[in-house]
């Protein structure tokens, strides 16, 4: 099945400082900073959510079809897309522009100092739902605010299935905007924390929310996830890891199991737990786009996680 995939497309750069932070910054003068770090490791990876998750839906054997806006630095990227199988005709270069990027910087205790430039991204408007042709399925992805929403009215008014994903790119929107988007969309997924913050802004309780979106997916880090459908709740724990490497991009690898169990006419249970699966071999490796599991790797790590098998195409 054909799956759109909107979203973010991005360069993510991960600096790693050898020291603290704390150490480095005088607290009364914050007002007046004008610090450089020297950082003894770099790497750069490919990311974005709709990057992320169109990869880990390829891994699974489904037909991811991203759709967004990079800039004129995207070739190491698309050559990247098209080694690994992934279809990149609508995603669409803007002269002039770079593709959004990350700088992130790590100190020893973990803390981050994230410096994000949307780039392209604030043009993703220039593409639309409707020019990608035969899809049957669809997410809606952390993107341009402008553009998130033509997506959502589109697929909404096509009868195109679709999963609401709003992310990072929930505070731009308000509580009303958000009860309009949720309320159009046959799937919502978020995590706790978005869960809380779609509640603070449109006053609704976690049961109203769900009657909005139909069926919400909540995620919950180390305790799981949750769906709520039909006043059901399933719960699906977390996979056993061989060692929590980097949680960066976890979301949009639990994410592919949803969409591939949609696709594959797979029950809500399954899909959590294929999603949570996903989620728990993207930890075990640095960076978003780094794991390689074969279908075979996947079907057998299954088994040993939830004692029964899937087939995966």
């Amino acid at each position: 099945m054909r799956t759109l995939i909107t979203g973010s497309i991005a360069y993510d750069t991960i600096l790693v400082f050898g020291d603290r932070f704390a150490n480095h910054i005088l607290p009364d003068q914050v007002h007046i900073i004008n610090l450089s770090l020297t950082t003894e490791g770099m790497r750069r990876d490919f990311g974005g959510c709709c990057g992320n998750i169109a990869y880990n839906l390829n891994l699974l054997g489904g037909n991811a079809i991203p759709m967004g806006t990079v800039g004129e630095d995207f070739a190491p990227y698309r050559d990247w897309m098209h080694s690994n199988g992934i279809d990149t005709t609508h995603v669409i270069e803007v002269e002039e522009a770079y593709t959004a990027q990350a700088f992130v910087t790590t100190d020893i205790d973990n803390n981050q100092i994230t410096a994000f430039h949307p780039g392209a991204m604030t043009d993703a408007s220039m593409v639309e739902a409707h020019e990608a042709e035969d899809i049957e399925l669809a997410i809606v992805a952390p993107n341009d605010k402008q553009a998130m929403v033509h997506h959502v009215y589109h697929l909404r008014d096509s009868g195109i299935p679709f999963i609401f994903d709003p992310g990072q790119s929930l505070p731009v929107f308000t509580g009303d905007e958000l009860i309009e988007l949720i309320s159009s969309a046959n799937y919502v997924c978020v995590n706790d924390y978005e869960c809380r913050l779609i509640s603070d802004k449109t006053g609704f309780s976690l049961a109203s929310i769900q009657e909005m979106a139909g069926i919400l997916i909540v995620t919950r880090g180390a305790e799981g996830s949750d769906v709520y459908l039909d006043g059901q709740e399933i719960h699906v724990q977390t996979v056993k890891v061989s060692e929590v490497v980097d949680p960066t991009g976890c979301g949009d690898a639990y994410r592919s199991g949803l969409l591939y169990g949609l696709a594959n006419q797979l029950d809500w249970e399954t899909s959590a737990q294929l999603g949570s699966l996903m989620g728990g071999i993207k930890i075990e490796h640095s960076g978003t786009q780094n794991h390689s599991p074969t279908l075979e790797e996947i079907e057998g790590r299954f088994l040993d996680s939830f004692g029964k098998s899937i087939s995966l195409s």
